[in-house]
């Protein structure tokens, strides 16, 4: 035998006594499997791991379905505590028809004990085929305040009996709501149940993507929509301690890796939090498109997102008013300015001339981006309906003093022909 060959026998025989020793330690349970030290120092970890299971960490059970195994936990957050500024007992008296105006009719009356509002973790922020969902989060309002049941998967191997349970655990539900879900974790998990060759539940339930509602509401005055942006401004819920949404992937990789079930208590919390934080907003958010008349905006930039909302819908004098409002309460100037212009052009259209017109004076009196526009619309408007030929020459004499125009010295050659006219006819 080389001397390289029995420096490999004598290297395996310690492999050996290394696995032998260590194997004896660690207790094995039905489901899991043992991880051998050789796997785990050809891995590159810690040569001594914690080995714990979930359900040492977490209150919860292993769940046992037609399809294997799973984990699952479930979380209650008492009617009588508070998430930031919103009171979770009130969940339970939101009204049934509540989502009826932000969904446009799409979403079904139902009672607030109907609604499921999911979440996922993923190995991934792409989607695509390759991609699961390792841990799925349902909450659902009850009589005892705030529910979420968390269904996870410890290995690969029990996609199937978690998407089994999820299937079942929506059964009695007539509502999906999520944050982003419409796009992302609806059409990830449609996609996880066909490569298991399993019907997704989705298709019964009303989907309503708060996401939507929020950015309508709430873009104007946020840089950011993210769903922890506005549980802190909102809500004024700060996090601490908590996991980037881009890190959750790497941390589940290394759990698969180690099995160190104390990596996962982070992901557990994050996902429990951002499904409360779903639910609150659903309180929030959906009443101000019920009631937009009424809705107690707290910063002008919400109004006018509703108001826009509105315009678009076709609702144009109930946008006015929100317009008006939005004015009224305070805007900053990089929205007021494109407010009030919208504001006279809606006012034109329907006809209220005097009010466009007052309007496009206000623009016209100070330096803004809108000024040499509303100073051309406010000579349009006594060229053609004053036929005050000189007021209009006098107004677009302005115009060009703050901006070169071909269209307005046009004007301006035609406009000062017709002065001239009119003198000479005096």
């Amino acid at each position: 035998m080389s001397e390289l060959q029995q420096q490999l026998a004598e290297l395996r025989q310690r492999i050996a006594r290394i696995d032998h020793k260590y194997a004896s330690q660690v207790p094995v349970r039905p489901g899991f499997r043992r991880i051998p030290m050789s796997e785990v120092q050809r891995s590159g970890a810690p040569s001594a791991p914690q080995f714990s299971y979930v359900e040492e960490m977490l209150s919860g059970q292993e769940v046992e379905t037609a399809f294997g195994r799973h984990f699952e936990t479930e979380k209650l957050y008492e009617r009588h505590r508070r998430h930031g500024s919103a009171d979770i007992g009130s969940l339970a008296d939101l009204p049934s028809n509540l989502l009826d105006s932000i969904s446009q009719g799409q979403v079904c009356d139902a009672a607030p004990e109907e609604w499921a509002f999911l979440d996922t973790e993923t190995t991934g922020l792409a989607g695509g085929t390759g991609t699961c969902a390792f841990l799925v989060g349902v909450g659902r309002i009850t009589s005892e305040g705030f529910r979420v049941r968390q269904f996870f998967m410890r290995d690969y191997a029990e996609e199937p009996s978690l998407l089994d349970a999820l299937t079942r655990h929506l059964a009695p539900f007539r509502v999906l709501i999520t944050y982003n879900g419409r796009t992302f974790d609806q059409p990830l998990l449609e996609t996880r149940y066909r490569l298991n060759r399993t019907r997704p539940p989705f298709e019964r339930l009303d989907h309503l993507d708060l996401l939507h509602g929020a950015r309508r509401l709430w873009k104007l005055r946020f840089e950011s929509c993210r769903l922890v942006d506005l549980e802190n401004q909102i809500l004024g819920v700060e996090r601490h301690g908590d996991l980037a949404g881009a890190l959750i992937p790497y941390v589940y990789f290394e759990y698969l890796r180690t099995r160190e079930a104390v990596r996962m208590l982070p992901i557990f919390h994050h996902n429990a939090l951002d499904i409360l934080t779903l639910a609150c907003l659903t309180g929030i958010v959906p009443l101000a498109f019920q009631n937009p008349a009424n809705a107690k905006f707290q910063h002008g930039a919400e109004g006018l997102g509703i108001a826009r909302w509105l315009r678009q819908a076709g609702e144009q004098e109930q946008a006015l008013v929100l317009f008006r409002r939005a004015v009224e309460v305070g805007l900053p100037d990089a929205l007021l300015f494109q407010t009030l212009w919208d504001v006279a052009a809606m006012e034109r259209k329907r006809g209220r001339v005097d009010q466009a017109l007052a309007t496009w004076t206000d623009l016209a009196a100070g330096a803004n981006p809108f000024r040499v526009r509303a100073l051309e619309e406010i000579a349009k408007h006594y060229e053609h309906r004053e036929k005050n030929y000189a007021m209009a020459l006098e107004m677009t004499r302005t115009a060009l003093e703050r901006e070169e125009s071909p269209d307005l010295r046009k004007r301006e050659q035609r406009l000062l022909a017709r002065v001239q006219r009119g003198k000479l006819r005096a």
